[in-house]
Protein backbone atom coordinates (compact mmCIF):
# COMPACT_ATOMS: atom_id res chain seq x y z
CA UNK A 1 0.00 0.00 0.00
CA UNK A 2 1.25 3.18 -1.19
CA UNK A 3 1.67 5.57 2.05
CA UNK A 4 1.77 9.32 1.69
CA UNK A 5 4.00 11.12 3.93
CA UNK A 6 2.55 14.46 4.10
CA UNK A 7 1.10 16.23 7.13
CA UNK A 8 0.97 13.29 9.12
CA UNK A 9 4.06 12.20 11.34
CA UNK A 10 2.74 9.01 12.85
CA UNK A 11 5.73 6.87 14.25
CA UNK A 12 5.74 3.54 14.40
CA UNK A 13 5.93 1.86 17.79
CA UNK A 14 6.73 5.13 19.69
CA UNK A 15 5.16 7.40 21.84
CA UNK A 16 5.90 10.81 19.60
CA UNK A 17 6.73 14.15 21.20
CA UNK A 18 4.27 15.54 23.88
CA UNK A 19 5.28 18.90 23.56
CA UNK A 20 5.96 20.52 20.23
CA UNK A 21 5.01 23.99 20.55
CA UNK A 22 7.23 26.25 20.78
CA UNK A 23 9.50 27.33 23.78
CA UNK A 24 7.60 30.86 24.97
CA UNK A 25 10.46 30.44 27.69
CA UNK A 26 13.59 30.04 24.95
CA UNK A 27 14.67 34.26 24.90
CA UNK A 28 17.54 33.43 22.34
CA UNK A 29 17.60 34.56 18.44
CA UNK A 30 19.61 32.16 17.17
CA UNK A 31 19.80 28.57 17.60
CA UNK A 32 22.07 27.13 20.79
CA UNK A 33 21.79 23.68 21.17
CA UNK A 34 22.48 23.56 25.66
CA UNK A 35 19.24 26.04 25.89
CA UNK A 36 16.97 24.18 22.82
CA UNK A 37 17.98 20.47 24.94
CA UNK A 38 16.26 22.20 28.07
CA UNK A 39 13.21 21.04 25.80
CA UNK A 40 13.86 17.30 26.55
CA UNK A 41 13.71 17.43 30.54
CA UNK A 42 15.46 15.06 33.32
CA UNK A 43 18.01 12.19 32.69
CA UNK A 44 16.16 9.40 33.35
CA UNK A 45 16.82 5.66 32.57
CA UNK A 46 15.12 3.65 30.46
CA UNK A 47 14.26 0.33 28.61
CA UNK A 48 14.81 -0.40 25.23
CA UNK A 49 14.08 -2.93 22.53
CA UNK A 50 14.34 -3.32 18.62
CA UNK A 51 15.30 -4.79 15.14
CA UNK A 52 18.14 -3.30 12.84
CA UNK A 53 16.95 -4.35 8.98
CA UNK A 54 18.14 -4.02 5.50
CA UNK A 55 16.02 -2.21 2.70
CA UNK A 56 14.71 -5.51 1.78
CA UNK A 57 13.60 -5.96 5.58
CA UNK A 58 16.54 -8.76 6.41
CA UNK A 59 18.03 -8.44 9.45
CA UNK A 60 21.35 -7.52 10.10
CA UNK A 61 23.21 -8.67 12.28
CA UNK A 62 26.41 -7.20 13.86
CA UNK A 63 25.27 -3.49 13.70
CA UNK A 64 26.55 -1.57 16.68
CA UNK A 65 23.25 0.42 18.64
CA UNK A 66 23.86 3.04 20.72
CA UNK A 67 21.96 4.85 23.37
CA UNK A 68 23.01 7.07 25.36
CA UNK A 69 26.57 5.51 26.43
CA UNK A 70 25.03 2.00 26.41
CA UNK A 71 26.13 -0.05 23.04
CA UNK A 72 25.31 -3.64 21.97
CA UNK A 73 25.38 -5.17 19.07
CA UNK A 74 22.53 -6.77 17.00
CA UNK A 75 22.06 -10.32 16.85
CA UNK A 76 21.22 -12.85 14.21
CA UNK A 77 18.30 -11.33 14.16
CA UNK A 78 18.61 -7.51 13.86
CA UNK A 79 17.65 -7.85 17.66
CA UNK A 80 19.45 -5.37 20.21
CA UNK A 81 17.85 -5.16 23.63
CA UNK A 82 19.18 -2.11 26.03
CA UNK A 83 18.04 -1.85 29.55
CA UNK A 84 18.28 1.39 31.81
CA UNK A 85 19.89 3.44 28.75
CA UNK A 86 20.50 7.13 30.38
CA UNK A 87 18.73 9.38 28.18
CA UNK A 88 15.86 12.19 28.27
CA UNK A 89 12.31 12.32 29.47
CA UNK A 90 11.44 13.51 26.50
CA UNK A 91 13.78 12.51 23.64
CA UNK A 92 15.73 9.41 23.31
CA UNK A 93 18.38 9.10 19.96
CA UNK A 94 19.38 5.67 18.72
CA UNK A 95 22.41 5.26 16.41
CA UNK A 96 23.14 2.38 14.33
CA UNK A 97 26.16 1.47 12.44
CA UNK A 98 27.32 -0.77 9.86
CA UNK A 99 30.27 -1.40 7.66
CA UNK A 100 28.90 -0.82 4.49
CA UNK A 101 25.47 1.56 5.53
CA UNK A 102 24.84 4.44 5.87
CA UNK A 103 24.48 5.58 9.50
CA UNK A 104 20.87 4.69 10.97
CA UNK A 105 18.99 6.18 13.40
CA UNK A 106 15.86 6.97 15.43
CA UNK A 107 14.79 9.73 17.57
CA UNK A 108 11.94 9.21 20.28
CA UNK A 109 10.27 10.50 23.46
CA UNK A 110 11.15 7.01 25.77
CA UNK A 111 8.08 5.91 27.98
CA UNK A 112 8.15 3.60 30.67
CA UNK A 113 8.18 -0.28 30.25
CA UNK A 114 9.88 -1.85 26.55
CA UNK A 115 10.41 0.87 24.14
CA UNK A 116 10.32 -0.64 20.53
CA UNK A 117 12.59 0.60 17.93
CA UNK A 118 12.68 -0.22 14.07
CA UNK A 119 15.52 1.02 12.39
CA UNK A 120 15.93 0.06 7.92
CA UNK A 121 19.80 0.56 7.10
CA UNK A 122 20.19 1.87 3.76
CA UNK A 123 23.39 0.32 1.44
CA UNK A 124 26.15 3.22 1.26
CA UNK A 125 26.92 2.62 -3.22
CA UNK A 126 28.61 4.47 -4.54
CA UNK A 127 26.47 6.33 -7.30
CA UNK A 128 29.82 7.79 -9.71
CA UNK A 129 33.49 8.43 -8.71
CA UNK A 130 34.42 12.01 -9.61
CA UNK A 131 37.68 14.41 -9.24
CA UNK A 132 39.04 16.86 -6.94
CA UNK A 133 39.32 20.33 -8.51
CA UNK A 134 37.24 20.41 -10.89
CA UNK A 135 33.18 20.71 -11.27
CA UNK A 136 31.14 18.04 -11.48
CA UNK A 137 27.36 16.92 -11.58
CA UNK A 138 26.05 13.77 -9.82
CA UNK A 139 22.28 12.84 -10.74
CA UNK A 140 19.65 9.91 -9.95
CA UNK A 141 17.50 9.14 -13.06
CA UNK A 142 14.73 10.71 -11.32
CA UNK A 143 16.36 13.85 -12.03
CA UNK A 144 17.36 14.68 -8.33
CA UNK A 145 21.18 15.54 -8.81
CA UNK A 146 24.12 17.52 -6.69
CA UNK A 147 26.23 19.96 -8.67
CA UNK A 148 30.04 20.30 -6.94
CA UNK A 149 32.46 22.79 -7.30
CA UNK A 150 35.41 20.41 -6.77
CA UNK A 151 37.00 21.38 -3.27
CA UNK A 152 36.90 18.86 -0.67
CA UNK A 153 38.30 18.47 2.74
CA UNK A 154 38.48 15.31 5.02
CA UNK A 155 37.20 14.96 8.51
CA UNK A 156 40.29 17.07 10.16
CA UNK A 157 39.52 19.82 7.92
CA UNK A 158 42.87 19.35 5.77
CA UNK A 159 42.42 19.74 1.59
CA UNK A 160 41.89 16.55 -0.07
CA UNK A 161 42.78 15.89 -3.55
CA UNK A 162 41.80 13.07 -5.63
CA UNK A 163 38.79 10.78 -6.82
CA UNK A 164 36.17 11.06 -4.75
CA UNK A 165 33.09 8.33 -4.36
CA UNK A 166 29.56 9.88 -4.25
CA UNK A 167 27.05 7.92 -2.24
CA UNK A 168 23.44 9.14 -2.80
CA UNK A 169 19.78 8.28 -1.81
CA UNK A 170 16.74 10.45 -2.22
CA UNK A 171 13.95 9.79 -0.20
CA UNK A 172 10.12 10.26 -1.59
CA UNK A 173 7.47 11.10 0.90
CA UNK A 174 5.34 8.40 -0.97
CA UNK A 175 8.28 5.85 0.27
CA UNK A 176 6.22 3.32 2.57
CA UNK A 177 9.28 2.51 4.87
CA UNK A 178 10.15 6.45 4.99
CA UNK A 179 9.54 6.38 9.05
CA UNK A 180 12.13 3.50 9.21
CA UNK A 181 14.70 5.32 6.92
CA UNK A 182 15.01 8.67 7.73
CA UNK A 183 17.32 9.51 10.01
CA UNK A 184 15.68 10.83 13.82
CA UNK A 185 12.25 11.83 13.64
CA UNK A 186 10.22 14.87 11.90
CA UNK A 187 11.39 17.45 14.84
CA UNK A 188 13.70 20.49 14.38
CA UNK A 189 15.34 23.22 15.96
CA UNK A 190 14.74 26.43 13.76
CA UNK A 191 17.13 29.41 12.96
CA UNK A 192 15.32 31.34 16.25
CA UNK A 193 15.86 28.26 18.00
CA UNK A 194 11.98 26.93 18.48
CA UNK A 195 10.77 23.85 18.13
CA UNK A 196 9.49 22.45 14.60
CA UNK A 197 7.41 19.56 13.40
CA UNK A 198 8.36 19.13 9.76
CA UNK A 199 6.10 18.34 6.41
CA UNK A 200 8.47 16.58 4.47
CA UNK A 201 8.63 17.41 1.16
CA UNK A 202 11.58 15.21 0.31
CA UNK A 203 14.89 13.93 1.78
CA UNK A 204 18.58 13.72 0.21
CA UNK A 205 21.90 11.86 1.94
CA UNK A 206 25.09 12.30 0.11
CA UNK A 207 27.93 10.44 1.31
CA UNK A 208 31.80 11.23 0.08
CA UNK A 209 34.60 9.20 0.26
CA UNK A 210 38.34 9.28 -0.49
CA UNK A 211 40.15 7.04 -2.60
CA UNK A 212 41.25 5.15 1.03
CA UNK A 213 37.70 4.99 2.06
CA UNK A 214 38.29 8.31 4.41
CA UNK A 215 34.65 10.46 5.04
CA UNK A 216 35.05 13.92 2.88
CA UNK A 217 32.74 16.74 2.99
CA UNK A 218 32.67 19.75 1.01
CA UNK A 219 35.41 22.22 2.24
CA UNK A 220 35.25 24.97 4.35
CA UNK A 221 33.78 28.62 2.15
CA UNK A 222 32.43 26.15 -0.61
CA UNK A 223 29.17 24.99 -1.50
CA UNK A 224 27.14 22.79 -3.58
CA UNK A 225 23.96 22.82 -5.60
CA UNK A 226 21.29 20.08 -4.56
CA UNK A 227 18.35 19.64 -7.07
CA UNK A 228 15.68 17.78 -5.22
CA UNK A 229 12.55 16.08 -7.55
CA UNK A 230 9.38 17.12 -6.24
CA UNK A 231 6.80 13.96 -5.30
CA UNK A 232 4.14 13.42 -8.13
CA UNK A 233 1.43 13.66 -4.90
CA UNK A 234 2.85 17.02 -3.87
CA UNK A 235 3.91 19.18 -6.86
CA UNK A 236 0.45 21.15 -6.56
CA UNK A 237 1.14 21.92 -2.66
CA UNK A 238 4.59 22.17 -3.06
CA UNK A 239 5.52 25.92 -1.88
CA UNK A 240 7.32 28.52 -3.89
CA UNK A 241 10.14 28.64 -1.32
CA UNK A 242 10.62 26.31 1.58
CA UNK A 243 13.16 26.20 4.18
CA UNK A 244 16.15 23.42 3.91
CA UNK A 245 17.13 21.64 6.93
CA UNK A 246 20.20 19.47 7.75
CA UNK A 247 20.19 16.44 10.16
CA UNK A 248 22.49 16.82 13.06
CA UNK A 249 23.67 13.08 13.51
CA UNK A 250 25.48 13.66 16.74
CA UNK A 251 22.09 15.76 18.38
CA UNK A 252 19.90 13.57 16.73
CA UNK A 253 17.09 16.29 15.43
CA UNK A 254 17.20 18.79 12.32
CA UNK A 255 18.18 22.25 11.95
CA UNK A 256 17.13 24.72 9.91
CA UNK A 257 19.70 26.16 7.54
CA UNK A 258 18.93 27.85 4.28
CA UNK A 259 16.08 27.73 1.77
CA UNK A 260 15.76 25.57 -1.23
CA UNK A 261 13.36 27.23 -4.52
CA UNK A 262 11.08 25.38 -6.99
CA UNK A 263 11.92 25.27 -10.24
CA UNK A 264 9.26 23.40 -12.43
CA UNK A 265 9.15 20.18 -10.36
CA UNK A 266 12.02 20.38 -8.64
CA UNK A 267 13.57 22.13 -5.16
CA UNK A 268 17.32 23.69 -6.13
CA UNK A 269 19.62 25.24 -2.95
CA UNK A 270 22.76 25.33 -2.18
CA UNK A 271 24.38 23.95 1.00
CA UNK A 272 27.83 24.14 2.46
CA UNK A 273 28.14 20.43 4.35
CA UNK A 274 26.53 17.06 3.77
CA UNK A 275 24.85 14.30 6.02
CA UNK A 276 21.06 14.48 5.56
CA UNK A 277 19.05 16.91 3.68
CA UNK A 278 15.44 17.44 4.29
CA UNK A 279 12.96 20.48 2.14
CA UNK A 280 10.18 20.91 4.98
CA UNK A 281 7.53 23.09 5.79
CA UNK A 282 7.50 23.77 9.55
CA UNK A 283 3.29 22.87 10.06
CA UNK A 284 1.20 23.57 13.49
CA UNK A 285 0.92 19.84 15.05
CA UNK A 286 -0.35 18.66 18.17
CA UNK A 287 -0.13 14.73 19.73
CA UNK A 288 -2.49 12.11 19.05
CA UNK A 289 -2.28 9.26 20.95
CA UNK A 290 -4.34 5.86 20.09
CA UNK A 291 -5.15 2.75 21.64
CA UNK A 292 -6.76 -0.15 19.91
CA UNK A 293 -7.96 -3.02 22.68
CA UNK A 294 -10.31 -6.23 21.90
CA UNK A 295 -13.72 -6.87 23.57
CA UNK A 296 -11.99 -7.69 26.86
CA UNK A 297 -9.88 -4.31 26.88
CA UNK A 298 -6.42 -6.05 26.18
CA UNK A 299 -4.06 -3.97 23.62
CA UNK A 300 -4.02 -5.36 20.15
CA UNK A 301 -0.34 -5.08 18.51
CA UNK A 302 0.28 -4.88 14.95
CA UNK A 303 -3.06 -3.29 13.62
CA UNK A 304 -2.52 -1.04 11.02
CA UNK A 305 -3.45 2.45 11.95
CA UNK A 306 -3.98 4.79 9.04
CA UNK A 307 -4.80 8.78 9.31
CA UNK A 308 -6.12 10.59 5.85
CA UNK A 309 -6.00 14.47 6.39
CA UNK A 310 -5.68 17.82 4.19
CA UNK A 311 -7.39 16.02 1.07
CA UNK A 312 -4.60 13.12 0.65
CA UNK A 313 -6.46 9.63 -0.95
CA UNK A 314 -3.91 7.17 0.66
CA UNK A 315 -3.38 7.00 4.70
CA UNK A 316 -0.40 7.01 6.53
CA UNK A 317 0.28 4.30 8.13
CA UNK A 318 1.56 3.19 11.65
CA UNK A 319 1.44 -0.07 13.89
CA UNK A 320 0.14 -0.74 17.02
CA UNK A 321 2.57 -1.84 19.26
CA UNK A 322 2.92 -4.68 21.97
CA UNK A 323 -0.21 -2.69 24.37
CA UNK A 324 -2.15 -1.61 20.93
CA UNK A 325 -0.60 1.51 21.63
CA UNK A 326 0.52 4.06 18.53
CA UNK A 327 0.94 8.05 18.94
CA UNK A 328 1.88 10.61 16.63
CA UNK A 329 1.62 14.04 15.41
CA UNK A 330 -1.29 15.08 13.52
CA UNK A 331 -2.11 18.85 11.85
CA UNK A 332 -4.30 20.90 13.94
CA UNK A 333 -7.55 22.21 13.43
CA UNK A 334 -8.13 19.78 10.63
CA UNK A 335 -10.87 16.63 10.53
CA UNK A 336 -9.20 13.19 9.94
CA UNK A 337 -10.37 10.39 8.37
CA UNK A 338 -9.13 7.29 10.97
CA UNK A 339 -8.85 3.54 9.75
CA UNK A 340 -7.93 0.53 11.33
CA UNK A 341 -6.61 -2.32 9.54
CA UNK A 342 -5.74 -5.74 10.48
CA UNK A 343 -2.70 -7.30 10.46
CA UNK A 344 -1.05 -5.83 7.13
CA UNK A 345 0.77 -9.45 6.02
CA UNK A 346 -1.41 -12.06 7.02
CA UNK A 347 -5.20 -10.41 5.61
CA UNK A 348 -5.93 -7.78 2.88
CA UNK A 349 -5.29 -4.36 3.64
CA UNK A 350 -8.31 -3.02 1.71
CA UNK A 351 -10.14 -4.42 4.37
CA UNK A 352 -11.20 -1.54 6.85
CA UNK A 353 -12.19 -2.89 10.39
CA UNK A 354 -13.01 0.25 11.53
CA UNK A 355 -13.31 3.76 10.53
CA UNK A 356 -14.34 7.19 12.41
CA UNK A 357 -13.54 10.83 11.59
CA UNK A 358 -11.94 12.52 14.54
CA UNK A 359 -10.88 16.01 15.21
CA UNK A 360 -10.20 19.25 14.80
CA UNK A 361 -7.96 19.36 17.43
CA UNK A 362 -6.32 22.05 19.36
CA UNK A 363 -4.10 20.33 21.55
CA UNK A 364 -2.16 17.26 22.74
CA UNK A 365 -5.45 14.81 22.80
CA UNK A 366 -5.52 10.99 23.51
CA UNK A 367 -8.45 9.44 22.16
CA UNK A 368 -10.71 6.61 24.09
CA UNK A 369 -10.04 3.11 23.68
CA UNK A 370 -11.18 2.06 19.81
CA UNK A 371 -12.58 -1.66 20.48
CA UNK A 372 -12.57 -4.19 18.22
CA UNK A 373 -14.86 -6.85 18.43
CA UNK A 374 -14.21 -10.64 16.72
CA UNK A 375 -15.60 -10.80 13.24
CA UNK A 376 -16.02 -13.23 10.36
CA UNK A 377 -13.49 -11.62 8.49
CA UNK A 378 -11.31 -10.75 11.73
CA UNK A 379 -10.34 -12.63 15.18
CA UNK A 380 -7.92 -11.53 18.08
CA UNK A 381 -5.88 -14.17 19.89
CA UNK A 382 -3.92 -13.30 23.06
CA UNK A 383 -0.78 -15.90 22.58
CA UNK A 384 0.96 -16.28 25.98
CA UNK A 385 3.56 -18.15 27.56
CA UNK A 386 6.98 -18.56 28.73
CA UNK A 387 10.26 -18.22 27.86
CA UNK A 388 12.94 -20.81 30.42
CA UNK A 389 16.83 -21.85 30.21
CA UNK A 390 18.07 -24.47 29.79
CA UNK A 391 18.16 -25.58 33.26
CA UNK A 392 14.21 -24.49 33.56
CA UNK A 393 14.72 -21.27 35.28
CA UNK A 394 13.17 -18.42 33.39
CA UNK A 395 14.92 -16.11 30.99
CA UNK A 396 14.95 -12.96 32.21
CA UNK A 397 17.19 -11.12 29.56
CA UNK A 398 15.18 -12.13 26.22
CA UNK A 399 12.74 -11.69 23.68
CA UNK A 400 10.51 -13.89 21.73
CA UNK A 401 9.32 -13.23 18.30
CA UNK A 402 5.98 -13.99 16.10
CA UNK A 403 6.40 -14.43 12.59
CA UNK A 404 3.40 -15.07 10.49
CA UNK A 405 2.96 -14.33 6.35
CA UNK A 406 5.97 -12.40 6.05
CA UNK A 407 5.34 -10.17 9.40
CA UNK A 408 6.59 -10.17 12.85
CA UNK A 409 6.41 -9.24 16.23
CA UNK A 410 8.78 -8.60 19.22
CA UNK A 411 7.78 -9.57 22.42
CA UNK A 412 10.26 -9.04 25.25
CA UNK A 413 10.00 -11.39 28.45
CA UNK A 414 9.53 -10.35 31.70
CA UNK A 415 11.33 -13.49 34.35
CA UNK A 416 10.31 -15.49 31.63
CA UNK A 417 6.40 -14.62 30.47
CA UNK A 418 5.88 -13.13 27.38
CA UNK A 419 2.71 -12.14 25.62
CA UNK A 420 1.00 -11.31 22.03
CA UNK A 421 -2.57 -9.72 21.25
CA UNK A 422 -2.79 -9.82 17.74
CA UNK A 423 -5.66 -9.75 14.91
CA UNK A 424 -5.77 -13.04 12.78
CA UNK A 425 -7.94 -13.88 9.54
CA UNK A 426 -9.58 -17.30 10.52
CA UNK A 427 -8.47 -18.39 6.49
CA UNK A 428 -4.89 -17.86 8.20
CA UNK A 429 -3.97 -18.59 11.53
CA UNK A 430 -0.20 -20.23 11.96
CA UNK A 431 2.18 -18.17 12.69
CA UNK A 432 5.53 -19.54 14.64
CA UNK A 433 7.35 -18.25 17.61
CA UNK A 434 11.40 -18.46 18.77
CA UNK A 435 12.34 -17.57 21.57
CA UNK A 436 16.20 -15.63 22.46
CA UNK A 437 17.74 -16.04 25.65
CA UNK A 438 20.33 -12.75 25.16
CA UNK A 439 22.31 -13.62 28.10
CA UNK A 440 23.49 -17.05 27.91
CA UNK A 441 23.05 -16.78 23.97
CA UNK A 442 20.55 -19.82 23.23
CA UNK A 443 17.57 -20.18 21.43
CA UNK A 444 14.58 -22.19 20.46
CA UNK A 445 13.82 -23.46 17.55
CA UNK A 446 11.06 -22.03 15.09
CA UNK A 447 8.16 -23.62 16.53
CA UNK A 448 4.70 -23.77 14.51
CA UNK A 449 1.59 -23.29 16.31
CA UNK A 450 -2.49 -21.84 15.02
CA UNK A 451 -4.09 -19.03 16.64
CA UNK A 452 -7.07 -19.84 19.04
CA UNK A 453 -9.53 -17.60 20.47
CA UNK A 454 -9.62 -15.84 22.66
CA UNK A 455 -6.74 -17.34 24.14
CA UNK A 456 -3.28 -19.04 22.78
CA UNK A 457 -1.65 -20.57 25.45
CA UNK A 458 1.76 -21.84 23.98
CA UNK A 459 3.05 -23.34 27.63
CA UNK A 460 6.75 -23.49 28.19
CA UNK A 461 9.21 -22.59 25.68
CA UNK A 462 12.92 -23.75 26.06
CA UNK A 463 15.59 -21.38 24.70
CA UNK A 464 18.81 -24.16 24.69
CA UNK A 465 20.59 -24.73 21.06
CA UNK A 466 21.62 -27.86 21.83
CA UNK A 467 17.87 -29.32 21.70
CA UNK A 468 16.70 -29.91 18.42
CA UNK A 469 13.10 -31.26 19.87
CA UNK A 470 11.46 -32.14 23.09
CA UNK A 471 7.81 -32.03 24.84
CA UNK A 472 7.11 -29.82 27.70
CA UNK A 473 4.40 -29.54 29.28
CA UNK A 474 3.31 -27.99 33.15
CA UNK A 475 0.73 -28.71 35.74
CA UNK A 476 -1.02 -26.06 37.80
CA UNK A 477 1.64 -23.70 38.91
CA UNK A 478 3.87 -26.82 39.52
CA UNK A 479 7.96 -26.67 38.17
CA UNK A 480 7.67 -27.35 33.80
CA UNK A 481 8.91 -30.51 32.61
CA UNK A 482 11.12 -31.06 30.40
CA UNK A 483 11.56 -34.43 28.07
CA UNK A 484 14.36 -34.27 25.84
CA UNK A 485 15.49 -38.27 25.96
CA UNK A 486 14.04 -40.46 23.35
CA UNK A 487 11.65 -37.93 21.80
CA UNK A 488 9.82 -39.90 19.18
CA UNK A 489 6.97 -38.76 16.26
CA UNK A 490 4.98 -41.86 14.62
CA UNK A 491 2.27 -42.76 12.62
CA UNK A 492 0.52 -46.38 12.13
CA UNK A 493 -2.05 -46.85 9.64
CA UNK A 494 -1.83 -45.30 6.71
CA UNK A 495 -3.45 -41.82 5.70
CA UNK A 496 -5.77 -40.55 5.82
CA UNK A 497 -8.00 -43.53 5.97
CA UNK A 498 -6.64 -45.21 9.44
CA UNK A 499 -3.93 -43.64 11.17
CA UNK A 500 -2.58 -43.43 14.95
CA UNK A 501 -0.41 -40.42 15.84
CA UNK A 502 2.11 -41.05 18.27
CA UNK A 503 4.03 -38.46 20.34
CA UNK A 504 6.60 -39.56 23.68
CA UNK A 505 9.61 -38.55 25.56
CA UNK A 506 11.21 -38.62 28.55
CA UNK A 507 13.64 -36.90 30.80
CA UNK A 508 16.48 -38.17 33.22
CA UNK A 509 14.36 -38.56 36.02
CA UNK A 510 12.32 -41.21 33.78
CA UNK A 511 9.66 -38.21 33.64
CA UNK A 512 7.59 -39.35 30.17
CA UNK A 513 4.82 -38.36 28.56
CA UNK A 514 2.84 -40.14 25.80
CA UNK A 515 -0.30 -38.80 23.10
CA UNK A 516 -1.90 -40.42 20.90
CA UNK A 517 -4.70 -39.24 18.52
CA UNK A 518 -6.64 -40.77 15.26
CA UNK A 519 -5.57 -37.91 13.27
CA UNK A 520 -2.69 -36.43 11.42
CA UNK A 521 -4.48 -33.60 9.47
CA UNK A 522 -3.53 -30.47 11.23
CA UNK A 523 -6.44 -28.82 13.23
CA UNK A 524 -7.81 -28.30 16.80
CA UNK A 525 -9.04 -31.01 18.44
CA UNK A 526 -10.72 -32.14 22.07
CA UNK A 527 -10.37 -35.38 24.02
CA UNK A 528 -12.28 -37.29 21.53
CA UNK A 529 -9.80 -37.53 19.02
CA UNK A 530 -6.34 -36.95 20.95
CA UNK A 531 -5.64 -38.76 24.51
CA UNK A 532 -2.81 -37.81 26.89
CA UNK A 533 -0.66 -40.59 29.80
CA UNK A 534 2.25 -39.64 31.64
CA UNK A 535 4.24 -38.94 34.67
CA UNK A 536 2.14 -36.63 36.80
CA UNK A 537 -1.00 -36.25 34.51
CA UNK A 538 -2.32 -39.60 34.57
CA UNK A 539 -4.10 -40.46 32.01
CA UNK A 540 -6.35 -37.44 30.32
CA UNK A 541 -9.33 -39.22 27.60
CA UNK A 542 -12.33 -38.25 26.71
CA UNK A 543 -14.65 -37.36 29.65
CA UNK A 544 -16.84 -34.14 30.41
CA UNK A 545 -14.61 -33.22 33.46
CA UNK A 546 -12.13 -33.13 30.70
CA UNK A 547 -11.76 -29.51 28.61
CA UNK A 548 -7.91 -30.13 26.57
CA UNK A 549 -7.67 -28.73 23.65
CA UNK A 550 -4.89 -30.21 21.20
CA UNK A 551 -3.91 -27.74 18.10
CA UNK A 552 -2.07 -29.67 15.62
CA UNK A 553 -0.24 -26.82 13.75
CA UNK A 554 1.94 -28.84 11.11
CA UNK A 555 2.58 -32.46 10.32
CA UNK A 556 5.67 -32.70 8.70
CA UNK A 557 7.05 -35.50 6.07
CA UNK A 558 9.52 -37.68 7.71
CA UNK A 559 12.56 -36.05 9.03
CA UNK A 560 10.46 -32.84 9.38
CA UNK A 561 8.67 -31.62 12.54
CA UNK A 562 5.47 -32.37 13.97
CA UNK A 563 4.10 -29.49 16.09
CA UNK A 564 1.29 -29.22 18.55
CA UNK A 565 0.46 -27.75 21.75
CA UNK A 566 -2.14 -28.49 24.36
CA UNK A 567 -4.08 -26.36 26.98
CA UNK A 568 -6.89 -27.26 29.11
CA UNK A 569 -8.22 -28.65 32.36
CA UNK A 570 -8.80 -32.11 33.45
CA UNK A 571 -10.54 -33.71 36.76
CA UNK A 572 -8.72 -36.50 38.74
CA UNK A 573 -8.83 -37.84 42.63
CA UNK A 574 -6.96 -34.12 43.84
CA UNK A 575 -9.61 -32.22 41.52
CA UNK A 576 -9.92 -30.45 38.49
CA UNK A 577 -6.01 -29.06 37.23
CA UNK A 578 -4.85 -27.04 34.83
CA UNK A 579 -2.60 -28.39 31.84
CA UNK A 580 -0.25 -26.76 29.14
CA UNK A 581 2.45 -28.22 27.22
CA UNK A 582 4.23 -27.99 24.04
CA UNK A 583 5.10 -31.05 21.88
CA UNK A 584 8.30 -30.14 18.63
CA UNK A 585 8.97 -33.85 17.76
CA UNK A 586 11.14 -34.75 14.61
CA UNK A 587 8.65 -36.99 12.64
CA UNK A 588 10.69 -40.44 12.48
CA UNK A 589 8.25 -42.43 10.24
Amino acid sequence: MKKIHSLLCLLLLVAAFSSCESNDDNSNSGPNDETFTQNFGNSVNRDFIGQVVDTDNNPLQGATVKIGSSTVQTDVNGIFIINGANVYQRFAYITATKAGYIDGSRSMVPTTGKNNVKIMMIPNTPLETIQSGVSSEVALPSGTKVVFDGAFEDANGNDYSGSVQVAMFHLLPSDENISKLMPGMLYAQTETNQQAVLETFGMLNVELRGSGGQKLNIKEGHTAEITLQIDNSQISSAPSSIPLWHFDETKGYWKEEGVATKVGNKYVGEVSHFSWWNCDAPFPLVTLTVTIVDANGNGISNVGVGLIANGNTWPVMGYTNNDGLISGLVPSNQTIVLNVYPDYYSCNTSNIIYTTSIGPFTANTTLPNIVINNSPTTMSSNVVGNLVKCDNTNVTNGYVILSRAGGYSVSPVTNGAFSFNEIYCPSNTQFTLKGFDMENLQTTDSIAYNFTAPITNIGNLQACTAVDEFISYQIDNNTPVFLIQQVNGAIEGQIPTSVILTLNGYNSNQNGLYIWGNTATPGIYTTTQFSIEGSGVGYIGSSTTNTIQFNLNQFGAVGQYIDMTFSGTYTDSNGVHTLTGVAHVIRDN
